[in-house]
């Protein structure tokens, strides 16, 4: 086995091993499981992509499914579900991941399943056409889906030109461009050693999974020295605007929302906070006094994503046509008083509770722990244990909270798409 690079200290939590040829190695320990999640992050996905090749990192995850030199597709479904586990794919705006879930005794069937799709695809000509089938049918099934176009279309709106605002999925005139040389030259681009993150989470120590990955091949691949990085522009302020998409449905879709600030922002957790209270749960503002006090809307509920590069939040409103006035106006002054009073100081105390049991219940996860561990090299962000997190978050001050409810929450910031009969 090659001997790592940098490892390190085992009290840290989660311990971290860059190999020989630049694949990095994180890990958490959880002795009282009996299971393992293994993940693998290439950092290559839509942002990295341009305007023409939209959509070609997911079409790329499909089709490493498709076969690879020493199995079929159907050998690489069974290969972990006939053992009780599973294996999945997804490919986000940053990365796309593989990931398995399994029993520990199982780990090395895992790593050698995701090396094998990952490193050793097929990539026929004659599986091309199957897919690129199957892709169109995902992009119709999301057009055919107002709750999920409105999202793709507002994050359009939200963004621009820049490549935060194209469609994970592409459209079906960039789906239907593409061929296996488009699809093995960004392989051979992106899916190299030193591009990608391998993180697990479970019964496993780290000794072990570099010892497991090794006998995988993982150890093996050959680096191709200083990477050829992806560009990504900078985010570009796009002056909020309004946007009505006419579809003969029973509902009217509504999302406004802005851009925020990146993942490693130290006001990130004062915007979690706020996006829990005001509209995160049955308790929170929106659903108090939209849904229940006022009647306008069978769903109303904020959220919030965080990107290396950039973050947003929003609002998603479902409501009867006829009511979607009166619901957009009850939304607006909720934002008009977040913006100018904040939160109380009971607020802030019961948010600080409501986060802090969100993060301590999701940590009991492994999966989720899985992600963290990961999290520490796609955001570039040191590895804080869980009495950390937690106190950052008991930490958060009124005036932190003020100051992002009068620079995120403002009606006048908000780009705000309808989608809906006319």
């Amino acid at each position: 086995m090659s001997q790592p690079s940098v490892v390190t200290a085992p009290q840290t939590g989660v311990q971290r091993t860059v190999l020989p040829n630049g694949l990095t190695v994180l890990s958490e320990h959880m002795p009282g499981v009996r299971s393992v999640a293994l993940g693998a992050w290439v950092r290559a996905a839509s942002l990295h992509e341009t305007r023409e090749q939209m959509g070609i990192s997911h079409f790329l995850e499909h089709m490493v499914f498709k076969g690879s030199e020493r199995r079929s597709a159907r050998e690489i479904a069974l290969s972990l579900e006939s053992l009780g586990g599973s294996l999945d794919a997804y490919t986000a705006r940053e990365h796309t991941s593989y990931q398995a879930r399994v029993l520990d005794e199982h780990l090395p069937q895992a790593a050698d399943v995701l090396f094998d799709l990952m490193f050793r695809p097929a990539l026929r000509e004659q599986d091309l056409e199957l897919e690129r089938g199957v892709i169109l049918e995902e992009i119709a099934m999301v057009e055919d889906t107002p709750d999920d176009i409105v999202f793709e279309v507002h994050n359009t709106a939200l963004f621009g030109d820049h490549p935060h605002g194209f469609q994970i999925l592409g459209t079906p005139e960039t789906v239907e461009s593409f061929t296996v040389a488009d699809l093995r030259a960004l392989h051979t681009r992106a899916y190299r050693p030193e591009n990608v993150v391998v993180a697990a989470a479970g019964n496993v120590t780290h000794e072990q999974l570099l010892s497991i990955l090794s006998a995988a091949g993982w150890a093996d691949l050959k680096g191709q020295g200083p990477l050829a990085l992806f560009d990504v522009p900078d985010v570009a302020p796009v002056a909020p605007s309004e946007q009505r998409v006419e579809r003969d449905i029973q509902q009217m879709h509504l999302v406004m929302g802005n851009v925020t600030v990146p993942h490693r922002d130290a006001r990130r957790h004062a915007l979690l906070l706020v996006n829990s209270l005001f509209g995160g749960g049955m308790s929170s503002r929106l659903f108090q006094k939209v849904r229940e006090e006022l009647g306008l809307a069978y769903s109303v509920h904020s959220f919030q994503s965080f990107h290396a590069t950039a973050g947003s939040q929003g609002i998603y409103l479902g409501c009867a046509p006829e009511r979607a006035e009166e619901a957009i106006s009850a939304v607006r002054s909720e934002l008009a008083l977040l913006q100018v009073a904040g939160l109380t100081a009971d607020e802030l105390a019961m948010g600080k509770q409501q986060l802090k049991g969100q993060i301590t219940l999701s940590m009991e996860s492994v999966p989720a722990r899985m992600y963290r561990a990961a999290a520490v090299e796609l955001f570039d962000e040191p590895y804080r244990p869980l009495d950390e997190v937690l106190a950052r978050v008991d930490a958060i001050t009124m005036r932190e909270v003020a100051d992002v409810c009068a620079s995120f929450y403002g009606v006048d910031q908000q780009t705000i798409v309808r989608l809906g009969p006319t």
